[in-house]
């Protein structure tokens, strides 16, 4: 994973340890990614093996089928997804001859251009659109308008790992980000180009070598195949963004199903049951008496205070929060162990961390819980100026380096309750109190700051209080 600026509440612990609502003691996504894969190292010749850290694949094969690694160059997953999610992800272009209708649920067939986060136009102009009726999925996602193959995992086998070392080996220091999927697989196929190399509209923070580098991988892997083993009965989850993973934890019927995943996953206390095909997700956390955790939302390694009401579609991570506390809908609150004690940091979770602008006479595009930025400093008493911004923000500055958080607090409960009186400044409820002395950081510079053993240390005495307590009353029961 990258920095999880759409999923904040994964960003100081990783991807790939995003906890599930899934098993006891609870799956994290590690875990469940090493089960779908089981079967994959029989079939596999020596190679390295890609995978996003927020994505779930699951598939169907008929009982004598194995998805094989064993072709020289590059093997990708392909599914069948609607062109709305191509537009989010990479997408492959099939030659005409190779694109009659699908007759089984796994076939192999040849890649001859690889198009990263295209749009439906560039879809169409590269050919990459498949007729509806040559899926054999039925109720997926495909359109009447027609699908494309999107990527998940990928492979290369030991002699392209080397290649891959001897382009290292010439770049020397790497002072820039490359991306395992669009940086590598754009320069595959027989149709690839170089156009892409100068192309930076997905990238998160520009450096003068990205190019340059781009283009000697582009030169050394240039003819190099990529195969797909397409998996034409498959279904795709990707659950990198804060509104995708709530939905897919609250409210998808048929991922809850496919996996068997809980709406109360060792979690004690009390919530709403369903509502409109919605559960609230409680995972690893204390929820005291009389609270109320709405429908859609997601309560993850916290403990809610007595009485505390929690909004719908909402998350709160890693947060402990006082009783009869009040968090209203749409809100994103977690809380991070620094050295000097806690941070909390609140958003919507509509907001988007990720959006830049060119400069502070922008300011005014960014949105804070629903209110443009430019009114949010007035409504907290602060001033617009370079030094509002950490980092990349002072020349283009975004709420990922915007310094707006108090910290550090003393215990994890001040915590929140700092940001929670900012929320109800902004929402002009109150006059914000900051005092002179208080210290306000950016999500950047908490995250530098994070204390991941500290972070740890909770959820490991949080798990085991949860233990504890599910013991005594199942005793109190046999007693009964």
């Amino acid at each position: 994973g990258g920095y999880s600026q759409r999923l904040l509440s994964a960003s100081a612990l990783g991807k790939i340890f995003t906890t599930l609502p899934l098993g006891s003691p609870v799956y994290q996504m590690l875990e469940l990614k090493l089960a779908m894969y089981i079967d994959f190292p029989t079939h596999m010749k020596p190679g390295v093996l890609v995978s996003c850290a927020d994505d779930i694949e699951l598939y169907s094969l008929g009982e004598t089928e194995a998805v094989c690694f064993d072709r020289p160059g590059f093997t990708a997953l392909a599914h069948p997804s609607s062109l709305s999610i191509g537009t989010t992800h990479g997408v492959f272009v099939l030659e005409l001859d190779q694109m009659e209708a699908v007759q089984k649920e796994l076939e192999y067939k040849t890649c001859c251009r690889f198009l990263h986060k295209p749009s439906v136009e560039t879809m169409q102009k590269a050919g990459a659109i498949c007729e509806a009726s040559h899926c054999v999925r039925s109720g997926g996602d495909t359109e009447d308008v027609g699908f494309v193959y999107t990527d998940s995992i990928y492979y290369f086998d030991r002699q392209t790992a080397k290649q891959l070392l001897v382009i290292l080996g010439e770049i020397g220091t790497l002072r820039c980000e490359i991306d395992a999927y669009g940086d590598f697989l754009q320069a595959l196929g027989p149709r690839a180009t170089p156009e892409y190399t100068k192309n930076t509209a997905n990238v998160n923070q520009e450096e003068q070598q990205l190019v340059a580098v781009r283009q000697k991988i582009f030169s050394h892997l240039q003819g190099t195949s990529l195969n797909l083993a397409m998996l034409n009965n498959s279904k795709f989850y990707h659950l990198g963004t804060t509104q995708e993973y709530l939905y897919h934890l609250t409210a998808d019927s048929t991922l809850r199903m496919q996996l068997g995943l809980l709406s109360e996953s060792t979690g004690i206390g009390q919530f709403c049951p369903e509502d409109y095909g919605q559960v609230p997700c409680i995972i690893e956390s204390l929820v005291g008496l009389d609270c109320d955790v709405s429908p859609g939302s997601i309560i993850e390694y916290s403990r809610l205070g007595q009485g505390t009401r929690v909004g719908s579609n909402s998350i709160i991570s890693g947060c402990c929060i006082r009783a009869n506390t009040t968090i209203p809908p749409d809100t994103f609150l977690h809380t991070l162990c620094i050295p000097e004690g806690f941070a909390t940091v609140v958003f919507g979770t509509g907001d988007n961390l990720k959006h830049t602008v060119p400069s502070l006479l922008e300011i005014h595009q960014l949105e804070l819980l629903g209110i443009n930025f430019e009114e949010a400093t007035v409504s907290l008493g602060l001033k617009i100026s370079q030094d509002l911004f950490s980092g990349s923000g002072k020349i283009r500055p975004s709420l990922w380096n915007a310094r707006i958080f108090p910290a550090p607090c003393a215990t994890a409960e001040d915590s929140v309750t700092a940001v929670l009186e900012m929320f109800e400044a902004l929402r002009g409820e109150s006059v914000p109190q900051l005092a002179d002395d208080v210290q306000l950081l950016s999500v950047e510079e908490i995250l530098q700051r994070k204390d991941v053993m500290s972070m740890l240390s909770f959820r490991k005495q949080l798990t085991e209080e949860i233990s504890q307590r599910r013991n005594a009353g199942e005793n109190s029961n046999q007693a009964l």
